[in-house]
């Protein structure tokens, strides 16, 4: 009997798209926009955040960053503070060498410092590219992923020779389907060898990552930045067996030996963890799925309302044929659940059209962007419960007062 009345429900429904076509669609352009409004933008924040995290796979866990500025409003103060961080001083290399003799809880340690330059091969080149001078235990802390070619051998970084790993954008802009291993740029003016390409990334929501950037040893990389005037950072990896806890302990009492900091005296740096930067993230995506539900509420309100206009209009239809039926022995709970269904089946075709329209967009959206759009089943699955949401709400009070009606007065009304 459950059976039969989903598929008569059903049958229905189809009817009333068959027969009533312009008034239909109409109702179902409601809850399709609808659907199509929430999954599509969720989908978008789902899109961004994967491709956020993915950018910071790169970084581990284990990983702190001592730097001159800090992520947010330190410890204690309830706005950021840039006039107090501006009078610190940048992290030097220097400071990370005394600070590497000192810290125990370490297992690898390296500087980075960057900026912008413009990078040149005979005719070809390329602007703002991310320029960054490290040490020579920075692969031991942040994972670059070489394609083509080698990392800098510590003889390299030590006697500050001019070998530049680039990125993928990088070589391709400036070579070409040429071979860019062992040739000569120019980084800034200065004359640099290639001794490795990175792996492509392609574009995120943080831009081109590695894509279009320049590694060259930390040595070399003063003739062309003034480490002084640029932001630069301390990277530390925590020794296995080393909580992230104990090692930002053991950094800011070790750092501020260094520093010279006296003991009732402030920081005068800031540590950065990776789950700072998670946190960023998690904080931006939640942003983006309350606004995203708010749209989508609304949208969704349209289509209720559509719906319930419909169903209402149907019964007043069938009026008659709901006299029949219930003058041949047909229970309220039998009429009730019979229109309940018929608003169920609409507000899933409806849902189903805006879940395919988000599927085609995401299709276009990922080969016009080069930036890949998801939909994840997990959406799919919460745009066709909505559907079904919509449709008990929508449904109710229409199923329920055609349950209610006086049979004979129901034959009579045609």
């Amino acid at each position: 009997m459950f059976i039969r009345l989903i598929k008569e429900s059903f049958l229905f429904a189809w009817q009333a798209l068959v027969v009533n076509k312009l008034r239909t669609t109409l109702s179902l352009l409601g809850v399709t926009i609808g659907i199509f409004s929430i999954i599509f933008v969720l989908s978008v924040v789902d899109s961004m955040e994967a491709d956020m995290k993915s950018s910071l796979d790169v970084i581990g866990s284990d990983i702190l960053f001592i730097q001159k500025w800090p992520m947010g409003p330190e410890e204690g103060d309830e706005e950021y503070e840039w006039w107090k961080y501006m009078g610190r001083r940048q992290p030097s290399i220097k400071d990370m060498e005394k600070l590497d003799r000192r810290l125990t809880s370490a297992s690898a340690m390296a500087y980075q410092v960057g900026t912008n330059k413009t990078a040149e091969y005979k005719n070809n080149f390329i602007d703002d590219v991310n320029v960054t001078a490290i040490s020579f235990e920075y692969n031991q802390t942040i994972a670059l992923k070489i394609n083509e070619g080698r990392y800098f051998t510590k003889q390299e970084c030590e006697a500050g020779r001019n070998s530049v790993i680039i990125g993928a954008i990088v070589a391709q802009t400036l070579f070409g389907s040429d071979d860019p291993l062992g040739k000569e740029i120019k980084v800034g003016g200065l004359k640099t060898t290639v001794i490795g390409v990175l792996k492509e990334e392609g574009a995120s929501l943080f831009g081109n990552g590695t894509d279009q950037a320049v590694y060259m040893p930390v040595a070399f990389g003063i003739r062309l930045i003034n480490y002084d005037e640029v932001d630069a950072a301390i990277i530390v990896k925590a020794r296995e067996g080393i909580s992230n806890e104990q090692l930002k302990d053991d950094v800011i009492s070790t750092f501020r030996a260094v520093r010279g900091v006296k003991p009732n005296g402030l920081n005068d740096f800031s540590i950065i963890e990776s789950k700072m930067i998670s946190g960023m993230v998690d904080s931006i995506v939640g942003v983006f799925n309350i606004a995203g539900m708010i749209i989508g509420v609304f949208a969704i309100l349209v289509g209720a309302f559509s719906i319930a206009n419909i169903m209402f209009v149907s019964v007043r239809e069938r009026t008659n044929i709901i006299g029949i039926q219930k003058s041949l022995g047909a229970k309220n709970y039998f009429i009730l659940f019979q229109f309940l269904f018929e608003s169920i089946a609409l507000c899933l075709i409806g849902g189903s059209f805006g879940l395919i329209f988000v599927w085609l967009l995401s299709l276009l959206m990922t080969a016009a962007f080069d930036f890949e759009f998801i939909l994840p089943i997990a959406r799919i699955v919460m745009g066709l419960t909505i559907s079904v949401v919509v449709g008990v709400i929508s449904g109710f009070i229409p199923a329920w007062r055609a349950s209610r009606l006086n049979p004979v007065d129901a034959i009579r009304s045609k």
